[in-house]
């Protein structure tokens, strides 16, 4: 495989640490020069990155082509490329749907998307990939895990669950803010509360038959104080706006 980057962003950046963290890697991985300073931050850090003239020249150099440009400029950027019928595609921009891409990337036929994030850098998390792919799912199998899809629409649905990390992370910030409101130091809440919610993500893995609420409930005591903030919560719609905004983001994501 000579692996390239349409774009090279935090994500491109993510996949190449993670890539190259891995034991005897040595796939040759050409990056455009979109970030020059992620991208020579790259080159520099692995001696078998190299930075393209330009997009096309990723493209000339490469088999396997990575597609991470932004949404809003991605059509227009890859109009103006032209691809080898024996590239294979895959498109890493969530809301352009496989088939728009294929479109954009003819007479390339092998194409295909996938959903890493930022955590693979550190090979932690599953990407998601569709249609099913055996090259790619070995390629992100190596990087913390790969889940294949059959179709569009179970592409688009897990899809939404990347629109919850920023919200996770104010959730806790929350936390933190009210604890150091009580007089204890940034540090010791931020160390315990980091503590808990990384022992509280493992859970799933104790019951792996069961559904969250399942998990939920094995924490909530009659009369206790875990009890009350979910009664609290769902009295006042927090749940229901949530899954609000994810219908929303889905709509978004399938453009309508």
């Amino acid at each position: 495989m000579r692996l390239g980057f349409v774009g090279t962003g935090a994500l491109s950046s993510a996949i190449v640490t993670g890539l190259k963290s891995l034991p005897g890697e040595t796939t040759p991985v050409v990056v455009s020069p979109r970030n020059e300073a992620i991208a020579a931050e790259l080159a520099q850090r692995f001696p078998d990155v190299r930075i393209a003239a330009d997009n096309q020249a990723v493209l000339d150099q490469c088999d396997t082509v990575m597609l991470t440009v932004r949404p809003q400029i991605a059509r227009e950027v890859l109009q103006e490329l032209r691809f080898r019928p024996d590239h294979h595609v895959v498109s890493l921009i969530a809301t352009i749907s496989r088939e728009e891409i294929a479109g954009l990337v003819a007479p390339a036929t092998h194409v295909g998307k996938a959903l890493p994030m930022p955590m693979i850098a550190r090979l932690q998390g599953a990407t998601i990939i569709c249609p099913p792919d055996p090259i790619m799912a070995a390629f992100f199998g190596r990087l913390g895990g790969v889940i294949e899809v059959e179709d569009q629409s179970e592409f688009d649905a897990l899809s939404v669950v990347t629109a919850t990390y920023a919200s996770y992370f104010k959730y806790l910030d929350t936390i933190h803010a009210w604890v150091r409101s009580q007089g204890v130091s940034g540090d010791k809440a931020r160390d315990y509360i980091t503590s808990i919610f990384k022992a509280l993500a493992n859970a799933p893995d104790t019951a792996p038959d069961e559904d969250f609420m399942h998990l939920a409930q094995d924490y909530v005591t009659r009369g206790g104080i875990n009890e009350q903030v979910l009664r609290e919560l769902t009295e006042r719609g927090t749940f229901e706006a949530f899954a609000e905004s994810l219908e929303r983001v889905h709509r978004r994501i399938v453009g309508k």
